[in-house]
């Protein structure tokens, strides 16, 4: 007996973080430069000016240096140490290195190598193992009506308000895809206003131009944008440092930028707490390493920016510093282009014009493709509906293209730059959503150290007294600019929130609502199965003068399995020659709802009825004849349970005719004796399929709070009926599929949430 096939083996494997070693490790950590750090590498376009803006007055010399110290540290103690962690850390010694990790972000992704907020969520609760072969196991007690133990633990206690936080982090790191490339883009364009004042007035119009032509492009996918865009990120960090060295050769005193207490000193002196909201622009693009955790690796992610990004962006930083104390005035009005070294007009002018706008559009790119992997791991935990993704790598599952997401996002990009002419008040929306995820991230890594990582509590507490204080002073400067821009990410993370959080009840609904078949479906014969009715997945062998009946009413018989309370409670049901594939939207054992909705509405039973549950393996592609696992109900005949295998690169493209001959294969296994003529019968109705799916019509349940119960009642009904089920009709549960809707019946089902 040969051993399983490579495939085989792929269909049991989980998927797993990425692991590369040697040159595929470098050309991994060259294209993130492409993708996670072109966003803060471009953010000395506007940091300055974010703190001084050119309409104030002039700031002393000990401001400026203060100020560059300032962000200097902010670099040091969030992306480098919170996010990354230095790699010489890691060398000294194997305790140090495991007590190091205890505190990097990267060290705290899923097992499948994701991260960001939900990432972090699902450390505290992992998802439960899906059970892929109970998924066609239609009959059976042991999982009907059975509640989960309630438990007490602080834990259990936290979760739903946990889920909520998560929720509203993610929710704000996709809205914070919107300001991204608002921000960038707006920041480079108007760049040519300082050597062509003429164009000032057209700034959004090409701006726009540069962001259609943005979005256009990631249907290729993230590795060809890679590297396409790597090199000039590459080149981009490399004049950061050209021109932040010849800078700061003009006042070599800017390096006393250094010393953390000219940070401290800068608000002890000016007492400006708003001055926080502009150095935090310094650090956008942090929680971008770990979103994009899934797309790459810890460690390229760690050796790009501690060997390339970081020594950049400090020289450029300390460079715009020392050029703006030299100059004054005349650098304040527009600190990045007024310091490029040589006459305005000049070449190197242009070159470092042309390479912003590219770098800006780059940047762009990495909460681009953070908000696809945020949204991929929210679709796979059932807590967003179920868009259509394209996997764009034949190696890396969390490579993906989601077409609804990239142009819902460049729509709301493009409003954002037409309705925000102001440049400050777009930074200040976009500086909130940055702060409130970095804080979000903070929260949850303190409460994994204790839950997860089972660290003593003064370790987590240590952490976030260390590194919360920092993000909530962030957070809190930030809060201050709600009135002026930041109400905008707060309501579209508020809407995301909604839709996420009821979309998760919604799906629990189609989860709990599972039935056994024999429950509800009974048969009488004037021939017995050789065999008494079991929960295997063997069955009858022939057609036989079997009469069905639905159940209204039921209890359990003395045998096993139930009968219907009288007479009355049946209903009888006519096997009809049609071939009906009920597509199971959650996992778990049992019939759908939907098969319970189809048979109160059309009282009859096809002749072949597949209930239908799809598995997406870690592995690109699999071959026909692994792709269909079926298991045959021995209950009712004609009834089959299947497993839909497909690669995370395959189209959803369910051939009936094959899955049809592995079911003829599985009923010879089972019964060699079996006439052709009854393999022909199945073969022949089940020529033309139908599919059937679910349609929720969502209705909002009755809660008991005691005297408030009208009122949140009233709000829960009109946030449920009135805004989401409005909503909810944009994704329809079959958004992923290829088969023509004239096969496609939607059964229509309250869902009480």
């Amino acid at each position: 007996m040969s051993g399983p096939s490579a495939t085989e083996k792929g269909l049991n494997q989980k998927r797993t973080a990425i692991s590369l070693r040697g040159l595929p490790l470098v050309a991994l950590s060259f294209q993130t430069l492409g993708i996670i750090y072109s966003d803060i590498g471009t953010s000395p376009l506007y940091v300055l000016n974010g703190i001084w803006p050119s309409s104030g007055p002039m700031p002393s010399n000990e401001d400026i240096i203060g100020g560059v110290s300032a962000i200097i540290w902010s670099l040091t103690l969030l992306p480098l140490l919170k996010y990354v962690g230095a790699v010489l850390i890691f060398s000294i010694s194997t305790k140090l290195r495991a007590l190091t990790q205890t505190f990097i972000s990267l060290y705290f992704g899923t097992r499948e190598g994701e991260g960001g907020s939900f990432a972090l969520y699902q450390g505290l609760y992992p998802r439960e193992e899906v059970d892929v072969d109970s998924d066609r196991t239609l009959t059976g007690d042991s999982y009907l009506g059975k509640e989960r133990p309630k438990h007490s633990s602080l834990k259990d206690k936290v979760r739903w308000p946990l889920l909520l936080w998560c929720l509203f982090g993610t929710a704000l790191t996709m809205a914070d895809g919107v300001f991204t490339p608002a921000v960038s883009v707006t920041s480079a364009v108007s760049g040519i206003g300082v050597a062509k004042p003429s164009v000032l007035g057209d700034i959004v119009p090409i701006s726009v131009a540069f962001l259609l032509a943005l979005f256009f492009i990631q249907q290729f996918g993230t590795a060809r944008l890679a590297f396409t865009f790597a090199p000039v990120s590459f080149i981009w960090f490399l004049l950061l440092m050209g021109t932040g060295i010849y800078n700061i050769t003009l006042y070599p005193g800017i390096f006393r930028a250094f010393d953390p207490s000219r940070a401290v000193m800068l608000f002890v002196r000016t007492k400006n707490y708003d001055l926080l909201a502009g150095i935090l622009l310094a650090v956008t693009g942090c929680e971008a390493m770990f979103a994009n955790l899934g797309q790459f690796n810890a460690t390229s992610i760690r050796m790009s920016f501690c060997i390339f990004v970081y020594p950049a962006l400090i020289l450029a930083y300390l460079g715009q510093g020392a050029r703006l104390i030299v100059d004054g005035e005349r650098v304040l009005a527009q600190v990045f282009y007024n310091s490029i070294p040589g006459p305005v007009d000049g070449p190197l002018f242009w070159i470092m014009f042309i390479f912003a706008v590219l770098a800006t559009l780059i940047a762009s790119q990495a909460m681009i493709t953070a908000t696809f992997s945020l949204v991929q791991q929210i679709i796979n935990s059932k807590a967003f509906p179920p868009i259509r993704m394209l996997y764009t790598s034949e190696t890396i599952q969390g490579q993906v293209y989601i077409p609804a997401i990239n142009w819902i996002l460049m729509i709301a990009t493009i409003v954002m730059v037409v309705v925000f002419t102001n440049l400050a008040n777009l930074t200040n929306a976009y500086g909130f959503a940055v702060s409130t995820v970095m804080f979000s991230t903070s929260l949850l890594l303190t409460i994994q150290m204790r839950w997860v990582k089972h660290l003593p509590i003064i370790v987590g507490i240590g952490y976030f007294l260390t590194f919360g204080f920092f993000d909530a002073l962030f957070w809190g400067a930030a809060l201050k600019k709600v009135p002026l821009g930041a109400w905008v990410p707060l309501l579209m993370g508020g809407v995301l929130l909604l839709i996420m959080f009821l979309w998760s009840l919604e799906d629990a609904f189609d989860g709990q609502n599972r039935m056994n078949l024999r429950h509800f479906i009974g048969h009488t014969s004037s021939q017995k199965p050789n065999s008494p009715i079991s929960d295997d997945d063997e069955g009858m062998t022939e057609e036989d003068d079997t009469a069905y009946y639905f159940m209204t009413k039921s209890r359990p018989s003395s045998e096993k399995g139930f009968e219907p309370d009288s007479i009355e409670d049946r209903q009888a049901l006519q096997r009809i020659p049609t071939c009906a594939v009920f597509h199971k939207i959650a996992s778990g054992k049992g019939v759908p709802h939907t098969f319970i909705g189809f048979v109160r509405q059309w009282p009859s039973l096809p002749r072949v009825v597949i209930f239908l549950s799809v598995c997406v393996v870690p592995m690109a592609r699999v071959s026909a004849e692994d792709r269909y696992v079926v298991a045959k109900v021995r209950t009712i005949d004609g009834f089959y349970g299947v497993t839909y295998y497909i690669g995370f690169r395959d189209k959803f493209d369910v051939q009936i005719q094959d899955l049809i001959e592995k079911i003829c294969d599985v009923e010879r296994q089972l019964n060699p004796r079996i006439s052709e003529s009854v393999l022909e019968e199945i073969r022949t109705v089940s020529k033309t399929a139908t599919h059937i799916a679910p349609h929720y019509h969502v209705v909002s349940k009755q809660i008991n709070v005691g005297l408030i119960s009208p009122v949140v009642n009233y709000i829960r009904a009109l946030l449920i009926e009135s805004i989401y089920r409005r909503l909810a009709t944009m994704f329809p549960e079959t958004a992923n599929w290829l088969t023509s809707a004239d096969e496609i019946i939607h059964v229509g089902i309250n869902a009480v949430i």
